[in-house]
């Protein structure tokens, strides 16, 4: 029987897992929920980065070194708005991407809701899993941040990309996750699923958020399957991104046993850490989750193929047990 996988997965952490993931189990059904908290409407249309990251890795469209965005992109469009002097200039929306973004709005604008629209675009990709947005209904991640005019909240996007993460963050907000209703098909997947995965995905802004949508949650924990996570730190450091400025603000420490206390026993059965973490595998054993060292550096499909391998072995040995 043809094994069931669910993965609640980020931007580029997650993209780049799920094409490992494809690649060491190639006959599993894949459904992957994806955040939707980084979602920001700009020039009137509703762009959704960590869905197209996952679309574009997996359709082989993207920009292999940058991890985002489309291959082979020119930035006309930007340039003439730039000279219009219409911004924000530093939200990098190439012409290819912008085609994709025209499509969801107008698609949305004509009644249709996100979970179809992004069937709709996944149907030119071929992305080989069910992409799923988390909700149908608006969420955006805000941070509260000082500024010159005093504490106020951005928008994520502007935390990440303008301000580059510069400043402390004070809180991380999901607004509107309170009243979301999880997408069509979301809760259905848990119920079904053999195995849930958290990818090496922001804990806090990806993977949080996600988790913020009511029902999702409970979903995951109480999941048949078992729920193995890999850790997003390595050597006390993100490994790629800034997920130790959001850690702070929820009051984590950057640490890969830190991050596994933060989901908690009653959602992961089982956390990977990199091999140089080796010595965090009793503590979070302690915290009641089963742990084990492997290689969590995603250097190229293989590497990322083990690690994936290595999740789905946890996974049963934690049935088995």
């Amino acid at each position: 029987m043809q094994q069931r996988i669910v993965v609640l997965a980020g931007g580029i952490g997650g993209a780049r897992f799920l094409r490992g993931l494809k690649s060491a189990a190639p006959d599993a059904d894949i459904t992957v929920i994806g955040n939707t908290g980084d979602d920001i409407h700009l020039f009137g249309l509703k762009v959704c980065p960590d869905l197209d990251t996952v679309m574009y890795t997996l359709g082989g469209g993207i920009h292999e070194e940058q991890g985002w965005g489309r291959a082979g992109e020119t930035f006309a469009v930007k340039e003439e708005l730039a000279a219009y002097g219409v911004g924000p200039e530093w939200f990098g929306l190439g012409d290819r991407d912008f085609a994709t973004h025209i499509v969801r709005t107008q698609m949305l604008g004509a009644g249709y809701p996100l979970s179809a629209v992004t069937e709709a675009l996944c149907a030119r990709w071929q992305p080989g899993v069910r992409l799923l947005p988390m909700s149908d209904d608006r969420v955006e991640t805000h941070v509260l941040v000082d500024t010159e005019d005093g504490r106020k909240a951005v928008h994520f996007q502007e935390y990440w990309v303008r301000m580059r993460a510069s400043v402390p963050a004070h809180a991380i907000v999901p607004v509107g996750a309170e009243q979301a209703k999880p997408a069509p098909g979301v809760l259905e997947a848990l119920a079904a699923a053999d195995v849930v995965l958290f990818p090496p995905s922001n804990p806090v802004v990806s993977v949080g958020t996600i988790l913020s949508v009511p029902g999702v949650r409970e979903a995951v924990a109480d999941a048949g399957a078992p729920v193995v996570g890999l850790s997003p730190i390595v050597g006390d450091a993100p490994v790629r991104g800034m997920a130790d400025k959001v850690l702070a603000a929820v009051g984590v420490e950057s640490t890969a046993a830190a991050v596994a206390r933060h989901y908690g026993s009653g959602l992961l059965d089982g956390w990977l850490v990199d091999t140089v973490d080796a010595g965090a595998v009793a503590d979070v054993e302690a915290a009641g989750i089963r742990c084990r060292a492997v290689p969590l550096m995603m250097t190229d499909v293989p590497a990322t193929a083990r690690m994936a391998s290595a999740a789905l072995a946890l996974a049963e040995e934690v049935r088995g047990s």
